[in-house]
């Protein structure tokens, strides 16, 4: 009977033994289930946030082509990277824009050549000058050169990264409120323009008398007599009503318009080389999206414009080409641009 306490009472000793040493796993275990929540907060990082402004109105192709590029980036980054839309100007002027990139933020906006000839790269304003371009093709080729990548890195060390320039704003044509058929028809009549030098000597060169005035003064001014034609692509063309005073279309894509987006040096610089990459391979995608739309509308409006009683009037563009020659030459443009960059920018395309 003693022999057989003893062994109870051993079996009992070992139990409490085994019961014991199970509790420090257990509160090991649960401390380090306890620890993971701090470790996640801890690893958690806050995401980039990109502001991209531009003047374009909602519903746009060029507004559509935005809402893709944010879907792309913050579906390939991962949501390390969001993009916050502010079309209609909402983040102020192109201008206004400008100055926040250079003061650091992290804003983009879309500019062209034009735009950038005014800040300081002057011959970037090449890629506006009349039928420089003969095909889409010639442009997008121009924009992968050797001389395109010098104009950008000239506009980088100014503080501005352009991020891509396969963006399509459409061919600008010629509306008239009388038949331009030939180029001499273009003789003295006053067609509305920007006002910038290169569009206002482009015209001047085709023989027309270009006034440059604010877009929201052209409608009246074509009902008064006071101009007599406005270009532009084909888009602002029918969304501005101009094909209710103004009854012919002159198709001459006198120039192929692409446009750009463009950040803050010190911006892009503060990103990864992979975010960089990632920024600028959405947008080049989201530029093949925003060109399917624009050669879809540009046909479908056309068809519009017909139907609303435009007349569009066939050219001899070789004609029109040739006049256009001329302002290569002219004194104040040569006095902008390197020498030669006329022969510079059409090697550079082939």
């Amino acid at each position: 009977m003693k022999k057989l306490s003893l062994l109870l009472l051993c079996v009992a000793l070992v139990v409490m033994s085994f019961a014991g040493c199970s509790k420090p796993a257990a509160t090991e275990e649960a401390a380090a289930t306890d620890a993971t929540p701090a470790a996640t907060v801890e690893d958690t990082v806050e995401p980039i946030v990109i502001q991209i402004g531009y003047a374009n109105n909602p519903g746009e192709p060029l507004d559509l082509a935005v809402n893709e590029w944010k879907r792309l980036i913050e579906e390939r980054s991962n949501g390390e990277i969001v993009m916050e839309i502010f079309p209609s100007s909402q983040l102020g002027s192109k201008n206004d824009l400008i100055d926040q990139m250079l003061a650091g933020d992290s804003v983009i906006t879309l500019a062209d050549g034009a735009f950038y000839a005014d800040r300081g790269v002057a011959d970037f304003g090449i890629v506006f000058a009349p039928f420089v371009f003969d095909s889409w093709d010639e442009a997008w080729n121009l924009t992968k050169s050797d001389w395109y990548q010098e104009q950008s890195d000239q506009l980088a060390e100014k503080g501005l990264r352009i991020l891509t320039s396969n963006w399509k704003y459409g061919d600008r044509h010629t509306m008239t409120v009388k038949p331009v058929r030939t180029v001499e028809d273009l003789k003295g009549m006053k067609i509305r323009v920007p006002n910038n030098t290169i569009q206002i000597k482009g015209f001047e060169a085709l023989g027309a008398t270009p006034t440059p005035m604010a877009l929201g003064e052209v409608y009246t001014s074509l009902q008064q007599g006071t101009i007599d034609g406005l270009e532009n692509p084909l888009t602002v063309l029918y969304n501005g009503k101009f094909q209710e005073v103004a009854k012919y279309l002159i198709l001459d894509g006198h120039v192929k318009n692409f446009t750009t987006w463009v950040a803050g040096e010190e911006f892009f610089n503060s990103l990864t080389p992979e975010q960089q990459q990632l920024l600028k391979e959405t947008g080049d995608e989201a530029g093949i999206y925003n060109n399917d739309i624009q050669d879809k509308i540009a046909a479908e409006t056309i068809e519009k414009l017909k139907a609303e009683g435009v007349e569009i009037i066939d050219i001899n563009i070789d004609e029109f080409k040739d006049k256009a020659m001329s302002f290569y030459d002219m004194p104040e443009i040569k006095a902008m641009w390197s020498e030669g960059l006329y022969d510079t920018v059409k090697d550079a395309m082939k």
